[in-house]
């Protein structure tokens, strides 16, 4: 059971992974670093990212908008 608080909170974190998943504003950029394009590496660590708030997720508030209120 989490709060309602907590439950916004989820909400929000959704939101912002899906938001920044693709990085628009590295789109015209050209620079490699260690032999990849930035916007290569923004996408490995942001699934990084992506996976801790899903497992996190999973953990505290699995069921959260599925299971019905108390």
């Amino acid at each position: 059971m989490v709060s309602t608080v907590e439950r916004y909170g989820w909400g929000v974190a959704f939101v912002v992974l899906v938001v920044f998943a693709v990085p628009w504003f590295l789109w015209g950029v050209s620079d490699v670093v260690w032999g990849l394009p930035v916007w290569l590496w923004w996408h490995v660590g942001w699934m990084g990212l992506a996976s801790l708030a899903f497992w996190s997720f999973s953990r505290r508030a699995w069921g959260l908008w599925i299971e019905g209120a108390p």
